[in-house]
């Protein structure tokens, strides 16, 4: 169940409770959308949301009560192992074992196209991997799979190419249209310590194409843009974690087939879960937890989805931030391959499944943005 699966399970609870009468409110004042998020401290669930808290006044009860009435609406939906109330009304929930695993599979069936409404066309946006510019001339009109126009007007300067390029390829992979009329992409320019504005092609011969792109999406448009001296080739460079997390997913995969368990038709000692395997060799993952690296491959079509609605696809730029940081947290805590003479078990490829999935979740957002996802780094 990805987040917004689950905000639509909440919403529905909500609605459900509200047409019994169990909450007294006008239907007009249930909101639209419910936001869920993984919760701020470590055991409390999986998944958090303050539902309860925005609809108590409208109800005329408080909060606690608010969240008492959705909680047991919610603990008997399937795939929900258990909701729990907190503080002063939020609901911490639990999802069922077989989540991670149904997450995972979902990724890899999907590969490129997941977190898109359809899957991609040929050169569209995946020629972006080249690290090309990817510049579109101002008032560029481009149109949808289903019609819809893409209007953006960029201003001078390398920035706004370079956000509107990305935030094209962004709107189109979720279908988000813009307005009648088109609409501006005008960040803050960048200015060097001099005071004067900075060419793309001093960037690209300061940064490469790469450290340049990552340098001018990363902020918000609204930001000023700090551009280093030159690209650092560590992890406390976030454009470098990307990378580097993606290039671990490949490293992964090449060392399971050298142990030979990447193929899904190897039989592997303990079976676990569904030991027929799944996409790319994916076997059962109910001995993998639902970790942080799982929240945040499941958030990341609503991550693409605001990207777009907002017009920010800084949005992405820090998701994929926070994916690879929670990926090489999984590596410590989950190990996908065998240590030392321990046999490959299944619980490896379930795990190295995960580590496949988070590579699928980290290219997709790197070829959205122009940014090459390279297998060796």
């Amino acid at each position: 169940m990805t987040p917004a699966e689950l905000s639509r399970t909440v919403l529905r609870s909500v609605r459900g409770a509200v047409e019994a009468r169990e909450l007294v409110m006008a239907e007009s004042a249930v909101p639209e959308r419910v936001d869920v998020a993984p919760p701020p401290h470590p055991g409390c669930g999986d998944y958090a949301t303050n539902v309860a808290l925005r609809l108590a006044k409208d109800a005329g009860v408080p909060p606690r009560e608010v969240a008492g009435i959705v909680a047991k609406r919610l603990a008997a939906v399937p795939g929900i192992d258990g909701v729990e109330i907190a503080g002063p009304g939020f609901l911490n929930i639990t999802l069922g074992a077989a989540a991670p695993e149904a997450l995972v599979r979902e990724v890899l069936a999907a590969g490129t196209a997941y977190g898109r409404v359809d899957a991609p066309r040929p050169g569209t946006p995946n020629e972006l991997r080249t690290g090309a510019p990817n510049e579109l001339p101002t008032g560029t009109s481009v149109e949808f799979r289903t019609g819809t126009p893409i209007d953006l007007r960029l201003a001078p300067g390398p920035r706004a190419q370079v956000v509107g390029g990305a935030l094209r390829a962004v709107m189109e992979a979720v279908g988000e249209g813009t307005r009648g009329g088109g609409e501006d992409v005008r960040p803050v320019p960048v200015k060097g310590a001099d005071g004067e504005y900075v060419t793309g092609e001093e960037l690209v011969a300061r940064l490469g194409v790469d450290e340049m792109r990552w340098v001018l999406l990363y902020p918000a448009a609204h930001d000023h843009v700090r551009v280093p001296e030159r690209p650092v080739q560590r992890e406390g460079n976030p454009r470098f974690l990307v990378q580097y997390a993606y290039a671990r997913t490949c490293a992964l995969s090449r060392n399971a087939r050298e142990l030979g368990f990447d193929d899904p038709g190897v039989d592997l000692d303990v079976p676990v879960g569904d030991s027929a395997g799944g996409p790319s060799g994916a076997g059962g993952t109910h001995d993998v937890p639902h970790t942080p690296l799982h929240a945040a491959l499941a958030a990341y079509p609503a991550v693409l989805g605001a990207a777009a609605r907002l017009r920010a696809p800084d949005r992405l730029a820090r998701h994929l931030e926070v994916t690879a940081e929670a990926f090489f947290r999984f590596l410590v805590t989950c190990p996908p391959l065998p240590a030392g003479e321990q046999k490959p078990m299944a619980v490896h490829r379930a795990r190295l499944a995960v580590a496949q999935a988070a590579g699928t979740v980290l290219a997709n957002g790197l070829t959205l943005l122009g940014i090459s996802a390279p297998e060796h780094l």
